[in-house]
């Protein structure tokens, strides 16, 4: 969420950057938000001055009441009760308006980096860079679904059947590639530094607001209603969440933590070819990195990041290209987003497989999450970062439609160790 101080010193930087979302009369909203306060400020500063003038008059009723003037005191408890009743009349328009300036911030999307390009589809995202051949795959190759049914590695129907679309049973060697893909994920995200943490699958209503996905996404989150409790889209929300209501110490900085989880999302409206087979699922696994960092070192850590993934995507030899994304497909939350496709050679395709994400304090100012300066002992907004490292569904669609042969699917180098097998056939 932005401050509302960001609003009133740097306003027409963040309503240009509104506008570069798309956001609906950003400058009115602004002004909106930076009225409320206005409003918010002139009564507190009255209700200061009662509150003052409340202790002042109780302070003079105990001098009198001890020098016997009981009298007067009585008399100057009477003009107390007065002004408790305003104090209250005050108290109730401040909580209104808090809450109006609360509404007001809360539905305002992320300001986005200056070198986010401008566009609003994802046709006008920029291409950063690209690895590998992205060749289509000889006459006679198949997509993935025709694969997975052909080996037999994933059950649809059944899955159909027991919980609805889009809830695949993996199974034989299609959950031992699952199983591969997870730890091979894992134990990278080991070497280059994360902390691994294994975190609920289910969120309350405060870590939704704390990172973003409410009230934005609240439609496309699986809602247990009697509980008050969210299935997550991501490891993103509960890592991140981990670390709300905390101060750290800027020797702690940057925090890195992985973890794996299935993720749920409703997908409302998906629907069409490029949604069949694993391309577009409500459940799904992930790991997911994430990390906390100064503001001074954020996008230093965000390069970091986009090339360990691209590292990823090489070890399992697929071709992909990093995408910046324009600001009109840009999420809410996010500041900078590069997003990570392999290439499908069978669906002639780019399929995304990562989005790795600067959110600068946008989060962190939900989350109250701060660190305290060596230097000056103040405390200061930290930025969040995170990006799939990797989603599983496209990367299998992926691997399985560019490494079928005549004889199989062959199974990358990297992975067999994991696998304990070379082929799928």
């Amino acid at each position: 969420m932005l401050q509302i101080q960001q609003l009133r010193d740097e306003k027409e930087r963040i309503i240009l950057g509104l506008e570069k979302k798309f956001v609906l009369n950003a400058s009115e909203q602004v002004e909106k938000a930076i009225l409320l306060d206005n409003e918010r400020k002139e009564i507190q500063s009255n209700l200061n001055k009662f509150q003052e003038e409340v202790n002042k008059l109780s302070a003079e009723v105990g001098q009198l009441m001890k020098s016997g003037q009981k009298e007067q005191a009585e008399a100057i408890k009477l003009q107390v009760a007065g002004k408790k009743g305003e104090i209250k009349t005050l108290e109730e328009k401040t909580a209104v308006l808090e809450d109006s300036l609360f509404n007001a911030l809360v539905v305002l999307p992320n300001v986005p980096h200056v070198s986010v390009p401008n566009g609003r589809t994802p046709e006008e995202n920029e291409l950063v860079e690209s690895w590998g051949e992205s060749k289509n795959m000889p006459e006679g190759s198949l997509p993935h679904w025709d694969l997975i049914a052909k080996y037999d590695i994933i059950d649809f129907e059944n899955g159909n059947k027991v919980s609805g679309a889009g809830f695949p049973f993996y199974k034989g060697k299609g959950a031992k590639l699952q199983r591969a893909l997870i730890n091979f994920f894992l134990d990278e995200a080991e070497k280059a530094g994360y902390n691994e943490m294994q975190p609920p699958i289910v969120i309350n209503k405060e870590s939704g607001y704390g990172t973003g996905q409410l009230p934005d996404k609240d439609g496309q989150m699986y809602h247990i209603q009697e509980d008050g409790l969210y299935m997550i889209p991501t490891a993103e929300v509960p890592i991140t969440n981990y670390f709300r209501d905390t101060i750290l110490k800027e020797t702690e900085l940057p925090k890195k933590c992985v973890g794996y989880t299935p993720c749920f999302r409703r997908e409302a409206g998906s629907w069409g070819a490029h949604v069949r087979g694993l391309n577009r699922l409500h459940q799904f696994d992930k790991v997911e990195i994430v990390q906390i960092a100064h503001p001074d070192q954020s996008y230093l850590i965000l390069e970091d990041m986009r090339k360990y993934v691209q590292g990823l995507l090489e070890k399992l030899n697929l071709p992909y290209r990093v995408l910046r994304l324009c600001g009109g497909d840009m999420s809410q939350t996010s500041a900078l987003t590069y997003d990570m496709e392999v290439y499908s050679g069978a669906q002639a395709r780019w399929l995304e497989v990562s989005s790795v994400s600067n959110f600068e304090t946008f989060q962190s100012n939900r989350l109250k999450l701060r660190a305290k300066s060596e230097e000056t002992k103040k405390t200061f907004l930290l930025h969040t970062l995170n990006g799939s490292a990797l989603a599983l569904p496209r990367i299998v669609a992926a691997l399985l439609e560019n490494n079928q042969t005549p004889e199989g699917i062959r199974i990358p180098d990297v992975l067999v160790p994991y696998t304990r097998f070379e082929w799928i056939n």
